[in-house]
């Protein structure tokens, strides 16, 4: 984009500035102009960001919906009537069928729309994202090749193009499982720190990377996913079968 000869960078808004949000803006606003609205008030001050209005948010070139899952068609509805013609739209959700079906029904047909999953978070990323993982899913319009090409060579982001469906199918394994098994051992502390295994640390670092995810977000991975239920049931069962044979050997 250029205004009287003079390059102009791209504007990002991003709608919630929670600490996902803050994350995200730590790292694209050396290469875009970035604004931010939250209702909630946010405490600090972040570098590069301008805190503003929902309108001038949902006025820029790309509108980044970090928001909870179950607060998407909401935050869509109030977010669309300042939507400009040929923006970019990208949801965060850990999950994506559904986030995927909302914005396809919710969102103005001027717009090119990405469902977005970085795979990991506040803990996971607080010593950088170079290296870490993130799917993004065509929902429509043709920007996704182009999106991912800056997360890799800009961020050093590795990038997986899926569809909804395959992408909640594997989460529901792969982060599914994780938080469930994190959130039982955070229910059976204390645990012992002093005589443990280097398998037993590598457990409870992984515990440490979602100890501190918002509720909403375990509430997403095992509810708002299709296939999670399945995941569960089956490990359950699993266990109660190990168990069982543990009883009687």
């Amino acid at each position: 984009m250029k205004i009287k000869g003079v390059e102009a960078r791209i504007s990002v808004g991003l709608v919630g500035f929670g600490a996902f949000g803050r994350l995200t803006a730590q790292h694209i606003s050396p290469h875009f102009d970035v604004y931010a609205y939250d209702p909630a008030p946010v405490e600090g001050v972040t570098p590069g960001v301008t805190r503003t209005d929902l309108a001038t948010v949902g006025g820029c070139d790309i509108v980044i919906l970090a928001t909870p899952v179950d607060l998407l068609s909401a935050v869509i509805a109030d977010v669309a009537p300042h939507l400009k013609p040929g923006a970019l739209v990208m949801d965060v959700s850990s999950v994506k069928v559904g986030p995927a079906q909302i914005m396809r029904d919710l969102l103005p047909d001027h717009v090119d729309v990405i469902g977005a999953h970085p795979l990991f978070g506040p803990q996971s990323g607080r010593n950088g994202i170079r290296g870490l993982k993130i799917a993004l899913c065509p929902i429509r319009g043709d920007r996704v090749r182009r999106v991912g090409a800056f997360l890799r060579k800009r961020l050093g982001l590795k990038v997986f193009i899926t569809t909804p469906e395959d992408h909640d199918q594997e989460a529901a394994m792969v982060q599914g499982l994780t938080h469930l098994i994190a959130k039982v051992l955070v229910q059976m502390e204390p645990l012992p720190t002093r005589m443990t295994t280097a398998s037993f640390d590598m457990l409870m670092r992984a515990v440490e990377m979602v100890r501190y995810d918002a509720p909403e977000v375990f509430m997403a991975i095992e509810r708002a996913n299709p296939y999670a239920a399945e995941v569960r049931e089956r490990f359950f069962a699993l266990s109660a079968q190990l168990d069982e044979t543990l009883r009687h050997r």
